[in-house]
C-alpha cells in the first residue's frame, strides 16, 4: 500500500502506552516524545543501511553493465564476419545459377527441335496408318485414350487444311476418310460430354470440354448442354422464376466446366429469352390483343415487369463486357412488336373505360347528359335573370343532384394512375413524355371536362333565380365536392405525372393545360358566387314573412316580453347555416372572398329593412336587441369589415331610443363621427317622435 505518513504517525502513536488519547488522563506526552525520538533514532539506522546496501547493488550494476557491453562488442564482430561470408556465398550461387541457366537454354535449344522432329515423326506415322487405309496403333483403338486420339486428329486436321486442294481431295477419297474419322470423333466426344453431363461427373465434362474447345463441334458440345440443363427446368407455371433458379444454378456449374463461361452463360440467357420466354409472352398475350385491350394490357405489362425483373437478377452474373446492352437487346426482340403500338391501346382503352365510368354512373341516376351551353346570350340571359329577378326562363331543377360522384372519380383516378404506371414502365424514354401527356389529355377530357365541367354547368343552370320561395341552393354542394375532386386531381398530377415529365419540354405545356382547367373552373365557380343573391331572396322572404310593423311600435310599451323578434330568429339561423356551408364547400381565400360579399350584402338587407319602419322607444329598443343578434351572427363570419359595419348600425340604432338632449353627443362618438349627416338624419327620422318639434330642435 502507499506510504501516508500521517496514518503512520497515527498508528505509532496508537501503540504507545498514554499515547492514544489527547488531553485524557492516560494521556503521556514526555512517554509520547520519548518513543517518537527513539523511533526517529531506528528510521535512521534503518536509512544507513538501506543505503549502503543500494551503493552496493549500483557498483555491481556498473560492473555487469560494463561486463554486458563488452560481450555485445564481441558479438557485433563476429556477426560482421558471418556477413561478409554470406556475401561471399551469395556471389558464388548467383555466378553458379548464371552458369546453369545458360546451359539450360543450350539443353532447351537442343531438345525442343528434337520434340518436335519427334512429334513431326509420330504425325507422318499416324498420317501414313490413314493412307494405309488400317488403323493399328493403340491410341486410335483404344476408347480410353480418346483425349489422345482427339489431339492427334485435330493437329492432322491442321496439316490437312495446309495440304493442296488436289492432293487434299486424294487423300479424302482413301479407304479410311480422315474427315469421316474427325467427325466420328467429334461425335464420341460430344456423346461422352452427354453421358458424363447426366451423370453428373464435373471433371469429366471439363476434361471433354477441353479436347472439344479446338473442334469444331464445340459450339455443338454448348448447346447439347444448354439444352440438358433446361430438361426439368420448367416445370411450374412461373416461368420467370423458373429461368432465375435455372441460370442461378448453371451459373456455379459452367465455371468448373468450360474455359469461357461467360459466353456459355449469356448463350443460355439468349435461349432462354428467344425460346422459352418468347413463346410463353406471344401465348399470354395474343390470347387478348384484340378481344380484352384492358387484360391485354396487365398482361403486357406484368410480363415487362417481370422480365425485366429478371435481367436484373442476371445482371449479378458475369455474361462479358456489356451485359446491359446484351439484356437489353433480348427483351426488345421479345416485346418490340407489342411496344411499337402500346399507346395507341392504352390510349384507345382510357378513353372507351372512362366513358363507360362515365355512362355507367349517370344511368344510376336516371340522368341522359344534354348539352349545355356556356357562353354568348345564353350566359348573359343567366347573369341577367339572376341579377334582376327578370324571369327569362326556368331553371333547370336538379332535384338536389350535383351529378358529381367520389367513387366515379376514384375509378377515373384509378385507371389512369395505373396508365401512368404502364406508360413509365412501357414508353421508350425519348416517347415517354409524350405519352404521359396523352394520357394525362385523357384524364383532363372525362375528368374534368365530362365529369366536373357538365356538372358546374348543370349546377349553375340549376341556380335559382332570387325571387323564388323556399329555393334549394345545391351549387355550394357542387362546389364543395368540385373543390375536393380537383385536390385529388392535383395529387395525381403531382404524384404520377410530373416524375415522368419533369425534365422535359411537356412539362410547361402540362402545366399550361392545367392552369387553363383550373382557371375554367374558377369562371364558373364566380358565376355561381350569385348564389348569393338567391340567399339574400330567402332572406328578404323570411323578413317580408315573419316580420311585423307592430314589432317596432307595439300597442302596450309596458308588456313587451321578447327578446328579439321572429323574423330576427329565422334569419340568423339561416345565415348561419349558409356560413358553414360556405366554409365547408371552400377554401383558402375563396371562403374570405366569398364570406366578405354575403357579409356585405347580409348587412346591406338588415340596413334597407330597418329603414321601411318607424320606431317607438321600446321598438327602438327590439330594433337594437335584433341587431345586436345580427351582430353576433356576424362574428362568425370573422371578417373585420363584416363585424365593422354591424357595430356602426348597432350604433346608428342607439338614435332610435336615445334622450333628445343626447343625440349630437351620440351622433359625434367615434362610430357615427364619420358617416354622412344625411345617415344619420335618415334614422332619427324613424323615430315615432321625431316630428316633435323638441327632437327636430335638439338634431339641427
Amino acid at each position: 500500500e502507499p506510504f501516508v505518513a500521517d496514518e503512520y504517525i497515527e498508528r505509532l502513536a496508537w501503540r504507545t502506552p498514554g499515547g492514544g488519547s489527547r488531553g485524557g488522563e492516560a494521556f503521556d506526552p514526555k512517554r509520547l516524545l520519548e518513543e517518537f525520538v527513539n523511533h526517529i533514532q531506528e528510521l535512521q539506522v534503518m536509512d544507513e543501511r538501506i543505503q549502503r546496501k543500494v551503493e552496493k547493488l549500483e557498483q555491481q550494476c556498473q560492473k555487469e553493465a560494463k561486463e554486458f557491453a563488452k560481450k555485445v562488442q564481441e558479438l557485433q564482430k563476429s556477426n560482421q564476419v558471418a556477413f561478409q561470408h554470406f556475401q561471399e556465398l551469395d556471389e558464388h550461387i548467383s555466378y553458379v545459377a548464371t552458369k546453369v541457366c545458360h546451359l539450360g537454354d543450350q539443353l532447351e535449344g537442343v531438345n525442343t527441335p528434337r520434340q518436335r522432329a519427334v512429334e513431326a515423326q509420330k504425325l507422318m506415322k499416324y498420317f501414313n496408318e490413314f493412307l494405309d487405309g488400317e488403323l493399328k496403333s493403340d491410341v486410335f483403338t483404344n476408347s480410353e485414350k480418346i483425349k489422345e486420339a482427339a489431339d492427334i486428329i485435330q493437329k492432322l486436321h491442321l496439316i490437312a487444311q495446309e495440304l493442296p486442294f488436289d492432293s487434299l481431295m486424294d487423300f479424302c477419297c482413301y479407304p479410311l476418310s480422315f474427315p469421316g474419322k474427325y467427325h466420328d470423333l467429334e461425335c464420341q466426344l460430344i456423346q461422352e460430354f452427354t453421358s458424363a453431363q447426366r451423370r453428373g461427373e464435373i471433371s469429366r465434362m471439363r476434361e471433354v470440354a477441353a479436347v472439344l474447345l479446338h473442334f469444331k463441334g464445340y459450339s455443338h458440345c454448348v448447346d447439347v448442354y444448354i439444352k440438358q440443363c433446361q430438361e426439368g427446368a420448367f416445370l411450374r407455371n412461373d416461368v420467370f422464376e423458373d429461368a432465375a433458379i435455372l441460370c442461378q444454378r448453371v451459373n456455379k456449374q459452367v465455371g468448373e466446366v468450360f474455359s469461357n463461361p461467360e459466353t456459355v452463360l449469356a448463350k443460355l440467357i439468349q435461349n432462354i429469352f428467344e425460346v422459352k420466354l418468347q413463346s410463353y409472352v406471344k401465348d399470354q398475350l395474343e390470347e387478348h390483343r384484340k378481344s380484352d385491350a384492358e387484360q391485354y394490357l396487365k398482361n403486357l405489362y406484368d410480363l415487362y415487369t417481370r422480365t425485366t425483373n429478371l435481367s436484373s437478377k442476371l445482371m449479378e452474373f458475369n455474361l462479358g463486357t456489356d451485359k446491359q446492352t446484351f439484356l437489353s437487346k433480348l427483351i426488345k426482340s421479345i416485346f418490340i412488336s407489342y411496344l411499337e403500338n402500346y399507346i395507341e391501346v392504352e390510349i384507345g382503352y382510357l378513353k372507351s373505360r372512362s366513358a363507360m365510368i362515365l355512362q355507367r354512373y349517370y344511368d344510376s341516376k336516371n340522368h341522359q347528359k344534354r348539352s349545355i351551353g356556356t357562353g354568348g346570350i345564353q350566359d348573359l340571359k343567366e347573369r341577367i335573370r339572376q341579377r334582376t329577378n327578370l324571369p327569362l326562363g326556368p331553371s333547370i331543377d336538379t332535384h338536389g343532384e350535383t351529378f358529381l360522384s367520389q367513387e366515379v372519380v376514384v375509378n377515373l383516378l384509378q385507371e389512369t394512375k395505373q396508365a401512368f404506371e404502364r406508360c413509365h414502365r412501357l414508353s421508350d424514354p425519348s416517347d415517354l413524355p409524350k405519352n404521359a401527356f396523352r394520357i394525362f389529355s385523357m384524364l383532363v377530357e372525362f375528368l374534368c371536362t365530362e365529369h366536373i365541367d357538365y356538372a358546374l354547368e348543370t349546377g349553375l343552370a340549376g341556380i335559382p333565380s332570387s325571387d323564388s320561395k323556399n329555393a334549394n341552393l345545391y351549387f355550394l354542394d357542387v362546389v364543395h365536392q368540385a373543390n375536393t375532386i380537383f385536390h385529388l386531381f392535383d395529387k395525381q398530377f403531382n404524384d404520377h405525372l410530373m416524375p415522368l415529365i419533369s425534365s422535359s419540354p411537356k412539362l410547361s405545356e402540362c402545366l399550361q393545360k392545367k392552369k387553363d382547367i383550373i382557371e375554367q373552373m374558377e369562371v364558373k365557380l364566380d358565376m355561381g358566387i350569385d348564389t348569393l343573391n338567391c340567399m339574400i331572396g330567402q332572406m328578404k322572404h323570411i323578413l317580408a314573412a315573419e316580420q311585423r310593423k307592430t314589432d317596432f311600435k307595439p300597442e302596450d310599451e309596458n308588456n313587451v316580453l321578447i327578446q328579439y323578434t321572429n323574423a330576427c330568429v329565422k334569419v340568423c339561423g339561416y345565415v348561419r347555416k349558409q356560413v358553414e356551408k360556405i366554409r365547408n364547400s371552400m377554401d383558402g381565400k375563396n371562403v374570405d372572398t366569398v364570406l366578405m360579399e354575403f357579409g356585405v350584402r347580409f348587412h346591406r338587407l338588415i340596413y334597407e329593412h330597418l329603414q321601411q319602419y318607424s320606431y317607438s322607444c321600446m321598438g327602438g329598443m327590439l330594433a337594437i336587441c335584433d341587431v345586436a343578434e345580427y351582430r353576433k351572427c356576424a362574428k362568425d363570419f370573422k371578417i373585420a369589415l363584416v363585424l365593422q359595419l354591424f357595430d356602426t348600425l348597432h350604433a346608428l340604432c342607439n338614435l332610435l331610443v336615445v334622450a333628445p338632449d343626447n343625440l349630437k353627443q351620440v351622433c359625434s362618438g367615434e362610430q357615427l363621427a364619420n358617416l354622412d349627416k344625411n345617415i344619420l338624419h335618415s334614422f332619427v327620422q324613424l323615430r315615432v317622435d321625431y316630428r316633435s318639434a323638441r327632437l327636430a330642435r335638439h338634431f339641427s
